[in-house]
């Protein structure tokens, strides 16, 4: 059943990741060339992270729902492969300050929001 569970969520992040690139596809905005879609989804995937590990210790949801949540919904919507293959992108096209900070970028509001989805789970 837990294989099922994640799945089912891992293929609902996916589609969700899916949704956020396509969105930021057809918004460029000032910075077209700046990953923000990888941006988005892996600091969201960092909160909800934090939310569902919050949760498992305060409502003692089953490691099932735990894992589900975890490894499936933000497993599926997250992508380290997207945010290291940008930063190699940018460090190819000798934007190196760009590079850095997609790299502090990601790591700091991952940090930043799954401590804050710890916080909102408490």
């Amino acid at each position: 059943m837990t294989a099922l569970l994640v799945g089912f969520f891992g293929m609902t992040g996916a589609l969700l990741r899916f949704a956020v690139d396509s969105w930021f596809a057809h918004h460029p905005g000032r910075h077209p060339h700046w990953p923000w879609a990888t941006l988005t989804v892996n600091t969201a995937g960092s909160f909800l992270f934090g939310v569902a590990i919050g949760l498992a210790g305060h409502l003692a949801i089953g490691a099932e729902a735990l894992t589900a949540l975890t490894a499936g919904l933000a497993g599926g919507l997250t992508t380290f492969s997207s945010w290291t293959t940008a930063t190699v992108r940018l460090a190819s096209e000798t934007r190196y300050r760009a590079a850095g900070l997609n790299v502090a970028a990601n790591l700091l509001l991952g940090l930043v929001a799954a401590s804050l989805g710890l916080l909102v789970a408490g």
